[in-house]
């Protein structure tokens, strides 16, 4: 086989793959991840399933590769953010990741409720999916590393009764910060996506009407129970 048969191929493979998440991505939107089926992406796409089957050989294979697409373009959204202010001071870094998180998924409320939203049955999400997962927890660690080596932090002191699970997660978080932060690192990170959840799957309807504002003001609180300071 010549070097450019074998290109074409595997430019038409990546087209193929690429026109499949598309369509799937669409039934998700209208019917919800439950319900994907490869047979019904194969029908709108003109295929045949067997064929189908030759780029994703399961419906779980096709979620796997849905959600890490997801999960790295959420990422690359707060990473991307984050660079045009990456000499900021913490907060100021801090919010704006987090900002850029609410933008990704007002923007993807599909794929934002495709992770973050109920699990769909029967399916296990594999070890595959959780580099991707990562990047948003790792780039508000990076923040709270830096100002932890810069100026410190100020968190509260742990009740006992939470120093073993502190010390635990700090094996698994951040082994270089204290555990009190590391802590209170993992509960900001459930608290973000909850406050993002809510507002993509409308809880704060007739309850928060400014919410820009609201969550400007919410990120900047997360960001102060991690222990970042203001500059003065």
């Amino acid at each position: 086989m010549s070097s450019a048969t074998s290109g074409a191929r595997a430019r038409a493979r990546v087209e193929v793959t690429a026109a499949i998440k598309d369509e799937a991505r669409r039934q998700l939107a209208a019917d919800g991840a439950a319900k994907l089926s490869l047979r019904a992406v194969a029908r709108e796409l003109g295929m045949v399933s067997s064929a189908l089957y030759r780029y994703f050989p399961s419906r779980d294979d096709l979620l796997t590769a849905l959600i890490i697409d997801a999960y790295d373009s959420l990422g690359a959204a707060a990473e991307e953010a984050h660079a045009e202010v990456a000499s900021a001071e913490p907060v100021r870094r801090w919010t704006v990741a987090c900002e850029a998180v609410r933008t990704w998924a007002l923007g993807h409320p599909h794929e934002y409720a495709l992770i973050y939203g109920s699990p769909v049955p029967g399916y296990s999400a594999p070890e595959s999916t959780v580099q991707a997962a990562a990047r948003v927890g790792l780039l508000l660690v990076g923040i709270v590393r830096d100002a932890h080596r810069r100026r410190g932090v100020a968190v509260q002191p742990l009740p006992k009764e939470l120093r073993s699970e502190a010390e635990r997660l700090t094996s698994d978080v951040a082994p270089d910060l204290p555990p009190a932060v590391n802590m209170a690192l993992v509960a900001a990170w459930g608290q973000l996506f909850g406050l993002v959840g809510f507002e993509v799957f409308g809880q704060f309807n007739r309850v928060v009407e400014d919410r820009p504002a609201f969550f400007s003001y919410a990120a900047t609180q997360l960001a102060h129970s991690v222990g970042l300071l203001e500059q003065a």
